[in-house]
Parts: C-alpha cells; sequence; structure tokens
C-alpha cells in the first residue's frame, strides 16, 4: 500500500483499537509523535514496532527533535543544546561549532533510530531577526551564512546516522512576530529581500541534498496572500526556483495561523491542493476520521517522495551509548 498524504498523532503511550483502524486507512501515510507518546526508551522502542507492523511499507514515524526547548524525547536520551548555543559558538570558534552541529545531528539520529523513529523535523532554518519568539533561541543564528553553514552541518550528522533531514519553515518564519501556533502571521517583505536573507539556508541545503521541507503558517503578500503551505506560488517557487525534489509538508493544520482556511477538512485539501505531498493534524484524534475518507490528491509521485525518507540502520540503544564516539559527541556537546 503507497504511503498516503495524511500525518496524524496518536493520544497516548500504545496504541488504541481505533488508533490501530484509523492509521491502516490508505490515506494516512505517517505518525507524528510528542512528548504525550513517550515515557521511557523501551516504551518508545515497542511503540514504534507496534506502529511500523501495521502496514507495508510502515508507515513514517516522526518527531520534533530540535534541542532546546523543542526536545519531545528526554529521559534516557541526550539533552540536545538549542541551536542558540551552536550559534553563539561559532561566532568564537567555527570549527569547533560545525563539529558540535554534525555531532548534534548525529547524536539525535542514532538515538532516534535505535528507537525505531524514521526522522525529526529538523533542522530549524529560520533566521532569528530577533522578531519571532517562537524561534527565538530555536534558530542556528541571525546570519544566513552561518544559519547555512551549521544546517549543513546537522544534515551531515543526521545523515551519517542513516536518517534524512527536514528543514523549517520555508520561506522563513523568523521576520514576523506573532506566533503562528496561536494567531495568523504576516511576514511584509519583498522576494528579493527574503532571497538574500532567509532563503538562503534552505537553497544552500537544497543544493546538497535536503530531503524535506516543512512550509510556515504565515503568509508572504508579496507572493501570495495564503499562508505559504497553502500557496501554490511558493510550492511552485520550491520545485521550479529551487529544483526541490525532495517531500514538502504543512505544518500543522490545527494551528491557528492555518485557520484562515477554514475548517480542518478544508485546510487538508488547500495544503495538498497546493502541492504539500504529506498534511500534519498532531491532536485531530476522532476528528480525522471524518476527513480519511475526503482526502483525495494521491499520487505515486508523492508516494515515491515519502517513502524516501523511512530512516537506514539502527542499533540497539545500549549498544550505542557503549560507543566511544557517543561518549565522546555527549562530552562535546555538554562543553558548549
Amino acid at each position: 500500500m503507497m504511503l498516503g498524504p495524511l500525518m496524524l498523532g496518536i493520544a497516548g503511550t500504545e496504541l488504541l483499537g481505533e488508533e490501530r483502524e484509523r492509521l491502516c486507512h490508505p490515506a494516512v501515510g505517517g505518525v507524528l509523535l510528542f512528548a504525550r507518546n513517550y515515557r521511557d526508551p523501551a516504551q518508545l522502542a515497542g511503540l514504534t514496532e507496534a506502529i511500523r507492523g501495521l502496514r507495508n511499507p510502515p508507515l513514517l514515524i516522526a518527531v520534533d527533535q530540535e534541542g532546546g526547548r523543542v526536545q519531545r524525547f528526554r529521559a534516557g536520551l541526550t539533552e540536545l543544546p538549542a541551536a542558540e548555543r551552536l550559534a553563539r559558538s561559532y561566532a568564537s570558534a567555527p570549527s569547533l561549532a560545525q563539529e558540535a552541529a554534525q555531532r548534534a545531528g548525529w547524536l539525535m539520529a542514532m538515538e532516534l533510530r535505535a528507537l525505531g523513529v524514521d526522522l525529526s523535523f529538523a533542522p530549524v532554518l529560520d533566521l532569528d531577526h530577533g522578531i519571532s519568539q517562537v524561534i527565538g533561541d530555536r534558530a542556528l543564528g541571525a546570519d544566513a551564512q552561518t544559519v547555512a553553514t551549521l544546517g549543513l552541518a546537522w544534515q551531515r550528522g543526521a545523515r551519517e546516522a542513516g536518517m534524512a533531514c527536514v528543514g523549517k519553515h520555508f520561506p522563513g518564519h523568523g521576520g514576523t512576530a506573532p506566533d503562528s501556533h496561536e494567531a495568523s502571521a504576516r511576514d511584509p517583505r519583498s522576494v528579493t529581500d527574503l532571497e538574500h536573507q532567509d532563503l538562503l539556508p534552505f537553497r544552500r541545503l537544497i543544493d546538497n541534498g535536503l530531503a524535506g521541507v516543512m512550509m510556515a503558517h504565515v503568509a508572504y503578500p508579496a507572493m501570495e496572500d495564503c499562508p505559504a503551505g497553502f500557496s501554490p506560488r511558493w510550492i511552485q517557487y520550491l520545485r521550479e526556483t529551487l529544483r526541490f525534489e525532495g517531500s514538502i509538508f504543512s505544518d500543522d493544520l490545527e494551528m491557528a495561523g492555518a485557520a484562515g482556511a477554514g475548517s480542518l477538512q478544508a485546510r487538508v485539501q488547500a495544503a495538498l491542493q497546493a502541492g504539500c505531498d504529506m498534511a500534519v493534524l498532531g491532536n485531530a484524534a476522532r476528528e480525522a476520521d471524518a476527513i480519511l475518507a475526503e482526502v483525495s490528491g494521491h499520487s505515486s509521485g508523492r508516494g515515491l517522495r515519502l517513502a524516501r525518507l523511512h530512516g537506514r540502520g539502527g542499533e540497539p540503544l545500549a549498544t550505542l551509548q557503549a560507543r566511544a564516539d557517543y561518549q565522546a559527541a555527549r562530552e562535546l556537546l555538554a562543553a558548549l
């Protein structure tokens, strides 16, 4: 069965019977996990095994494991540094900061692969313009070249561990104050201004094989009045101008920044019709049932792009944690 275009959340640390049935629907292609789904490494490994066993090919399993304040799984795993710490290190010791960013991406990915998770929605490629609190210390800096350099290092580390990267939030969330989780957001800058600043890290990582992009729930009127994740023009820009060949994800469609598109069903259809490969509904629960039957827009191209995001490799966590390179990477990050 081809992977469908919906990514759904689940309620707790084990699959419920109704969730098993929902995740087997052909419109579903992935599961987004949160802190509520995590107790400890052994529990998570069992949960991901159960999810993988539902379908062939298995559903994608994703999480936001950036580090700092956005790290869903903590107990028994590495406390990853906020991206801002890597940026500060880069200002005084660029080579060390790049090594630390690469080791952070590697550690994150190795731990998640050991527990059966395919991908983390990371790195954050937004610039910290000192405007957006929701980005803030999640950004790899204010300078586009710095963000690109550290983002590339993170990507190298994650790839080494067998994980694809999904950069976010395209084309850049750092230039607007409202938190799109809680309010609509607009960025008044011209496309030229964005190309000279916020788009540069995305372009650099795309040129180096970035596998996925998550769209911002921010409207850029210079391109189109609707948020980027609902914008055919922005997605055409990604595909044709930046020549991006990977998978395109909406941000979570239950966020307030997506509300202008209407009901959850209308938001899903708007995202898919604009060109997103996967629409994310992390907390819809039973509300998703009414949407599943109405989802259209399956395509072999979309399914193939999504299938490329499955993680590779993975070893038992205890084996990983005994490795000298694992311990050295943890020590490097702790010293930042």
